[in-house]
């Protein structure tokens, strides 16, 4: 009894001082290394609050654009805008602004006016919100002062396509306006610019969205355009942040992008989430102690998380070290019912002594050569399915494949030569197409595919299209996703040909420019509304791409899109009666390259 006494004393000692000494060290360690990642992980927090703000504000930004690009739905005032005089433009369509501003923007998007004016800056229609006095806001942007009009004819006098969004400060309402423009250009020619449409929202509409992300009182959120005055701010700053968002505001409207790094401020954090398309940034300012407050928090409670386990500890290892050892007995009688086939059985052990480790070790091995026959069985049995379902998929292909040759053998037997060359001509395409291992080919093999598919085109059609190839030996082997052009001489055929009369061409060329891939497929069919195609193309629409049954152009750019980003895919240029040339962009890429790229 003394013995047994002492020995769990020994056990409860050095049990109790490697679990402090564990807990003590691992606390640290944690605290140490947790507090730099909690406060990475606020900061990050903050940022995708930020962008989760500007993702909201760009879908109303592009509601709005939606709104005022369906002036286009008017065919008859397009021609108008582009031939008839002001006196006439304003006698017809005084009340264009007023019925835009109903018909395309609902009581939420807070417009409270509405400008249709000429390229020459010259006013068509005005419309005004009458719930508040109108004389509240300008009836002619650009003979009213203070109300941004040189923003305006600086934007219509550029290049720049995207939507203009910019402010003013309303006197009268005391609060900013948010003023969006739009260029209007004529359909038949994108060059020609007819005029442009101007809608003022009141900022209510930003407000709205903005204040659900201000996740506390000192934070400070605004929106400012690069080259321009804000637009918008929400939050209740501390007076030093008052001045760091001036320094910073500053520096926007300026233009220098590069200068606002520079600008620090003691314990104070500047975010900044960018919006390409409109150029609209959003800024947000924040106290360090915000983002460390979770750090406080972090150390208490590791603190008592590691007494709470100690506490624990303590009455499981007392509990432990208080059990009884089993008779050996037992034990043996155990182990002989075991060996009689009853494997389900397992030793009653109290681990204090050599016996009661002994049981727990036994029982620990029982269920270890119980979990690997386990293992072994669904191992073999999923080997069984594997080698199934390989053998399985191998017997289609490999039969299609077969047949094809065999029927090109007896054709070239039997003198038979075009329909020799059309097996051979289909074997090479399906051994081509059913290769799913590698989804990234060559330029030398893509052309080969696709001089299989147009003799077996050919065929079909008698010969009808006569073909020319214009390849670069430069980018016989650069890599481009296997199918991707195949389908645009299939789209040519279908859509471009199909309606032709006289001689029909398709002409596919190859060549590398700084470091690009350019392919071209070019037909001389009837024509298509390249601007519309293009639109489709650059929007990028699932509902499009899932709405046919074959692989199109819709498919084949999404597809590219999603393998090289946003700025590479397909271009359409068409003109109704003269053809189509579908151009695609994609970088120069061994297929090496592409398969480390794409880890």
């Amino acid at each position: 009894m003394r013995s047994k006494l002492r020995m769990r004393e020994k056990i409860l000692l050095v049990c109790l001082c490697s679990t402090l000494a564990a807990l003590v060290i691992q606390t640290v360690l944690y605290q140490g290394a947790s507090s730099s990642l909690i406060y990475e992980q606020a900061e990050n927090e903050s940022f995708h609050t930020l962008e989760n703000m500007q993702n909201e504000l760009n879908s109303f930004f592009r509601n709005i654009e939606r709104g005022l690009i369906k002036i286009y739905n008017d065919k008859e005032f397009m021609r108008d805008l582009g031939g008839s005089s002001v006196e006439e433009l304003q006698h017809k369509y005084y009340r264009r602004a007023y019925e835009m501003a109903a018909e395309n923007f609902s009581t939420s998007d807070n417009v409270v006016a509405f400008y249709v004016y000429t390229a020459e800056h010259e006013l068509v229609s005005a419309y005004r919100k009458t719930v508040t006095p109108k004389y509240n806001y300008p009836r002619d942007i650009h003979e009213s002062p203070g109300y941004n009009g040189e923003k305006v004819r600086e934007y219509v006098a550029s290049s720049d396509n995207a939507m203009l969004v910019s402010s003013y400060y309303n006197e009268h309402r005391e609060r900013n306006i948010v003023r969006f423009v739009v260029k209007i250009y004529n359909t038949t020619n994108l060059d020609d610019r007819i005029g442009y449409l101007v809608c003022d929202v009141d900022s209510k509409a930003l407000e709205k969205i903005m204040k659900k992300y201000v996740v506390n009182d000192t934070m400070y959120i605004w929106l400012q355009p690069m080259g321009d005055r804000q637009i918008y701010a929400i939050g209740n700053p501390e007076a030093e942040s008052v001045d760091y968002y001036e320094k910073v505001s500053a520096c926007i409207r300026a233009g220098e992008a590069e200068e606002i790094a520079h600008i620090s401020e003691k314990n104070k954090v500047l975010f900044q989430v960018s919006q390409q398309t409109y150029n609209m940034n959003a800024y947000s300012i924040m106290p360090q102690e915000i983002l460390r407050q979770n750090q406080a928090l972090l150390t208490r409670n590791l603190i008592l998380t590691a007494a709470a386990m100690i506490a624990l500890m303590t009455v499981a290892i007392s509990y432990i070290t208080k059990s009884l050892t089993r008779p050996l007995e037992q034990l043996t009688d155990t182990i002989t019912r075991i060996r009689s086939g009853n494997t389900e059985l397992r030793v009653a052990y109290r681990a204090e002594d050599e016996i009661g480790r002994l049981g727990k070790e036994f029982n620990e091995m029982l269920d270890e050569i119980q979990r690997l026959i386990g293992r072994e069985y669904e191992s073999q049995l999923l080997l069984n399915r594997a080698e199934y379902k390989a053998l399985q998929a191998q017997i289609n292909p490999h039969f299609l494949y077969n047949t094809l040759d065999t029927m090109s053998s007896i054709s070239s037997i039997q003198n038979c030569e075009i329909v020799s060359s059309l097996c051979q001509s289909l074997s090479g395409i399906f051994r081509y197409s059913l290769d799913m291992k590698h989804p990234y080919s060559t330029v030398v093999k893509e052309i080969n595919h696709l001089k299989n598919y147009i003799f077996v085109m050919n065929v079909r059609m008698r010969e009808e299209v006569r073909y020319s190839f214009h390849i670069e030996d430069g980018v016989l082997q650069d890599s481009i996703p296997r199918i991707s052009l195949q389908p645009l001489v299939e789209n040519a055929l279908s859509h471009g040909l199909k309606n032709k009369h006289g001689e029909k061409c398709v002409r596919v060329a190859a060549e590398e420019k700084e470091g690009l891939l350019l392919i071209s497929v070019t037909d001389n069919g009837v024509g298509t509304d390249g601007a519309e195609l293009n639109r489709k193309l650059q929007e990028n629409d699932k509902d499009v791409i899932e709405s046919g049954n074959s692989i199109g152009i819709y498919n084949i750019n999404a597809r590219l899109k999603m393998l090289y980003g946003q700025d590479y895919g397909l271009y359409v240029e068409s003109v109704y009666g003269e053809g189509t040339c579908v151009r695609l962009r994609i970088p120069r890429m061994k297929v090496e390259e592409v398969e480390t790229w794409n880890r």
